[in-house]
């Protein structure tokens, strides 16, 4: 593996194991029954279980991400995750993220999103898959040891 591929896997693990753990947190931090009532309203199968189970997932499985630990193996449950969302949420809202719906005085209005960025984790966490974690990870340490 060329250095700026590494150097590249490194970055885009960073920005996505963040990027899980915040929205992991957000679910946590607020109480898991908001999280609950979402799923319901969506149609997702065993909703309080899965409130409780996607959060955990997000959280943890981004922080496994963000230190480049057992990536290929943590990356399943984080893909699985995007899927579900993308089917059972934001499908049915088309693509694009970021729809502009209207101006008010205190800025612009959003729409619903899209599963555009489900499908940028999803796709992030296959290059990760793909070509490792990159500098600085767990995975790679353990992989020099074996050595």
């Amino acid at each position: 593996m060329k250095s700026t591929e590494k150097w590249a896997s490194l970055i885009l693990r960073l920005v996505v194991g963040f990027g899980f753990m915040a929205h992991g947190w957000a679910k946590l931090s607020a109480g898991t029954a908001g999280f609950e009532k979402l799923l319901i309203q969506t149609g997702v199968p065993l909703p309080h279980i899965t409130s409780y189970i996607v959060p955990y997932v997000e959280l943890l499985g981004g922080f496994a991400i963000f230190i480049g630990a057992l990536t290929v193996i943590v990356a399943i449950p984080l893909i699985a995750t995007m899927l579900v969302a993308i089917i059972t949420v934001q499908f049915k809202f088309g693509y694009s993220s970021v729809k502009t719906i209207g101006l008010t005085a205190g800025g612009p209005l959003f729409g619903p999103p899209g599963y555009e960025i489900n499908l940028l984790y999803i796709a992030a966490l296959i290059a990760l898959m793909l070509y490792g974690p990159g500098l600085y990870s767990v995975d790679q340490w353990l992989a020099s040891k074996r050595k």
